[in-house]
């Protein structure tokens, strides 16, 4: 079993900057692909980053160069960097976890996620 727990939501301007954490424990290799998704009101959870055991990372495009995902292994952490936020990206924000079966698998899906934490809310106002 897997527990993971959000936290460093909050409100701020646009233009502006929060980190996320998501502090993780059980089963180490089913959290060897970790995730971050928001769901906004009305729309579907959408697959912000993900990074997998070796480091490797992958961004969606909307995100892509403001947003920075990173994880401690000695503290059992990933974390949600996200610089010059904008109004759309106001939503939940869940940290996810899968096992990662190798190159390419640690996908931005929700459907590939088998453990999820309950989500923090950022809200950014312009």
């Amino acid at each position: 079993q897997v527990q993971l727990v959000e936290s460093g939501g909050g409100s701020v301007q646009s233009g502006g900057s929060l980190r996320l954490s998501c502090a993780s424990s059980g089963d180490t290799y089913s959290r060897s692909c970790m995730g971050w998704f928001r769901q906004a009101p009305g729309n579907e959870r959408e697959g912000v980053a993900t990074i997998d055991r070796d480091g490797a990372t992958n961004y969606a495009g909307s995100v892509k160069g403001r947003f920075t995902i990173s994880q401690d292994n000695a503290k059992n952490t990933v974390y949600l960097q996200m610089n010059s936020l904008k109004p759309e990206d106001t939503a939940m924000y869940y940290c996810a976890a899968s096992r990662f079966n190798g190159h390419g698998t640690c996908i931005r899906r929700a459907y590939n996620m088998n453990y999820w934490g309950n989500g923090t809310l950022v809200t950014i106002s312009s």
